[in-house]
């Protein structure tokens, strides 16, 4: 999440809006958010109900859920999936963007 956090102004001036989804209940989860002070939005899934339709791996020996990234459209399409293979399996900010704004000029088109 820190990851997000540090380009978070240019995934707003490209109209990309960040969601990230968690294990953790709504309290525990918007205390994390506060303490922390995440401008984006979090969804807390403590039955796993968004991990589940979206495929994200769960592996107990890894720590839990494993990253997983995924851009939707203004449609509700899902256009972009990355599913890590360790916590550190991330795709960089840089590359996100570039694709956001693929999607983006898809929809104008």
């Amino acid at each position: 999440m820190a990851q997000l956090r540090q380009d978070y102004d240019q995934f707003v001036a490209r109209d990309i809006e960040v969601v990230v989804v968690g294990p953790e209940d709504a309290k525990a989860f918007a205390s994390y958010f506060t303490k922390e002070a995440l401008p984006f939005i979090g969804l807390p899934d403590p039955k796993a109900s968004v991990l589940k339709l979206y495929g994200q791996e769960v592996n107990i020996f890894k720590l839990g859920r494993m990253p997983a990234q995924v851009m939707i459209d203004k449609a509700g399409i899902a256009r972009y999936v990355h599913y890590g293979h360790n916590m550190s399996d991330i795709p960089p900010n840089a590359e996100l963007l570039a694709l956001g704004d693929e999607i983006n000029q898809k929809q104008v088109a």
